[in-house]
């Protein structure tokens, strides 16, 4: 496996750069990587809601805007529900957009600072390239679980609080 972690931003919405994207990008992806204790690159593309809603609708045919994607470099070995997902073996982890509009509507909706919700935005795409999924509700648990500890990390606080309560 990889050992080292690097992580590529594009920045093609200027706002992005503002809020600090690559930063984050970086914090989100080798806090994500040294959980698993592996190594690789990802590369994160900030954008808007336009751009990601073509993506959105070029990719899984549907034309609105989103707040995160991602696409895996490798395709995953299925798992069972519940199971961690076997981890890619590749230096090319894969792709994350990320649209700017909907991450700080988002935030503002929740109450939580945009910094968090960027940063749980962007380690849930990188899960999802390491192959966790939320197709059902086991699998969901523990994508989410995994997310608590990772963002636990990162000083952010657990983005699922109001299902718990």
């Amino acid at each position: 496996m990889p050992e080292e972690i690097a992580t590529d931003c594009v920045i093609e919405d200027e706002r992005w750069e503002e809020a600090g994207l690559e930063g984050l990008a970086e914090r989100a992806v080798e806090a994500t990587l040294r959980w698993h204790e592996i190594g690789g690159e990802v590369v994160v593309m900030g954008c808007d809601d336009q751009r990601i809603a073509a993506l959105n609708a070029d990719f899984r045919g549907k034309p609105r805007a989103t707040n995160v994607l991602s696409w895996p470099s490798v395709e995953h070995v299925p798992h069972a529900p519940g199971e961690r997902p076997a981890l890619p073996d590749e230096e090319e982890l894969g792709d994350i957009a990320i649209a700017y509009e909907t991450c700080r509507a988002e935030a503002k909706a929740q109450g939580k600072p945009f910094e968090h919700h960027a940063l749980h935005l962007l380690v849930h795409a990188v899960l999802h390239l390491l192959g966790y999924d939320h197709q059902n509700d086991p699998d969901a648990e523990v994508m989410e679980a995994t997310e608590r500890l990772i963002l636990q990390e990162l000083h952010v606080p657990d983005p699922y609080d109001e299902k718990v309560q």
